[in-house]
């Protein structure tokens, strides 16, 4: 089957400790120094000191020992080498610069989220009391890493490594392939290849337990910092799922999202449901079916030329 899990990311930042901190609070847990986990899942990000923000490592987890060896394969074609050693493959993104684990194995499930009742119209699941969202003393906390999106000038090479060679599967695509999206697991993406002015993390996203626990977990970061909001709420065409994206305190954008697409079956998506090329109706890609317009900042952040710097230093395409 290949791939079958987003394990984790490393996240470089020039103050790993501030960023441990943002998300201490936000209630994910402290389960080693620099690992940031959730109640279900021990390692979901790790961090790291860099020279600037950057996603420095993805975490992946396949089925079976052949499947290491299928990857190598296919990468190696692309002219990547990689390393397997026992049940885990390493090798170093060829755009990016990240490295890259594979790991046989498989995600620890998710515990069920505890229903809110909700009144709807002709079905009131709730009388005589007030909302959930209202009377709880806590925040709901992020329930694991769901995707990342990169960006990047070099497409081509980006997605041949991603999708050709290290077997993700795509979901949909954009204007003829502009961008891609695809995923590892059953969530419509775990990973987003999109254009941009230089290679770097567009954003990472965490999964909560439905809208209400967005909102709350939002408003506690703008409260903390009115800057920190990009855009949100709202529902995505693509994934279908509710979004609100806001910046950490290392600038990196992250989303908060819930509600997105399953694909359990591949064929019936491709045959039944899948769009593999979408197009607004203005020509630009459709972003959401409800909400606000995505800002300038979401595709050319204000770093991106301290981005470009710093990979060039490092000797980075």
């Amino acid at each position: 089957m290949g791939l079958n899990g987003l394990l984790d990311i490393e996240l470089s930042v020039p103050n790993p400790q501030e960023l441990n901190d943002f998300w201490l609070r936000r209630g994910m847990v402290q389960t080693a120094d620099g690992v940031l986990g959730t109640v279900d899942r021990a390692v979901q990000l790790r961090l790291a000191e860099g020279t600037y923000r950057h996603m420095s490592e993805l975490h992946l987890s396949c089925d079976a020992e052949q499947d290491l060896a299928a990857i190598a394969t296919r990468i190696g074609d692309l002219g990547v080498t990689s390393t397997v050693t026992g049940t885990r493959l390493t090798c170093i993104d060829p755009v990016f610069g990240h490295r890259v684990v594979i790991d046989v194995g498989a995600q620890h499930p998710l515990s069920p989220s505890q229903q809110r009742a909700w009144n709807h119209a002709g079905d009131t699941q709730r009388n005589n009391n007030r909302a959930p969202a209202v009377t709880e003393e806590s925040l709901r906390v992020p329930r694991r890493l769901g995707h990342v999106v990169l960006a990047t000038p070099h497409l081509d090479d980006a997605n041949a490594f991603i999708f050709d060679g290290l077997g993700f599967r795509i979901s949909d695509q954009i204007l003829g392939g502009l961008a891609t999206m695809g995923r590892a697991e059953q969530d419509h993406h775990n990973l987003f290849i999109q254009p941009g002015t230089t290679s770097y993390l567009n954003h990472y996203a965490l999964e909560m337990d439905d809208l209400d626990a967005i909102g709350k977990a939002g408003q506690a970061v703008i409260d903390e910092n009115p800057d920190a909001h990009v855009v949100g709420i709202g529902r995505h065409y693509l994934g279908s799922n509710v979004f609100w994206y806001l910046r950490d305190p290392a600038g990196n954008m992250f989303e908060l999202f819930t509600d997105m697409d399953q694909i359990i079956d591949d064929e019936a998506w491709d045959r039944e449901v899948g769009r593999r090329d979408w197009e607004g109706a203005d020509g630009h890609a459709p972003f959401a079916v409800w909400g606000p317009k995505e800002p300038e900042s979401f595709f050319f952040p204000a770093d991106a030329d301290e981005i470009a710097a710093a990979r060039a230093a490092l000797g980075l395409k």
